[in-house]
């Protein structure tokens, strides 16, 4: 029995290429924009992935002037700055960041229901 060569399976995981942090898969910059329920009729839009060289309090400054709505900018420890806004105002953001050239529309990824 010494002749043959035994092997022991391991353990594989197909998802290891893409978690890796050089591996090319994801490698465009997204920005994300999420709805959150809240209670009820209530709901929040969420903002991340802006670059860092923008101004969070400006953007969300013109945000809140155009589409009537509070809001506030949010420090997360794994996402970076984020924007809140009140209310569903997903088209209302990504319409806003191609206008004034923050982003390019395909650049833009919109979450929710």
């Amino acid at each position: 029995m010494s002749d043959l060569d035994i092997q022991i399976p391991t353990a594989y995981d197909p998802f290891a290429d893409a978690n890796a942090e050089n591996s090319g898969a994801g490698t465009k910059e997204y920005v994300h924009i999420r709805i959150q329920q809240r209670n009820g009729r209530k709901s929040l839009t969420t903002v991340q992935g802006l670059k860092k060289e923008f101004s969070y309090n400006k953007i969300l400054k013109d945000l809140k002037k155009d589409f009537c709505c509070n809001g506030t900018v949010v420090e997360d420890p794994e996402l970076g700055q984020v924007i809140q806004l009140q209310g569903d105002q997903r088209k209302n953001v990504s319409t806003f960041l191609v206008q004034a050239g923050i982003v390019k529309k395909d650049h833009i990824k919109i979450h929710g229901f």
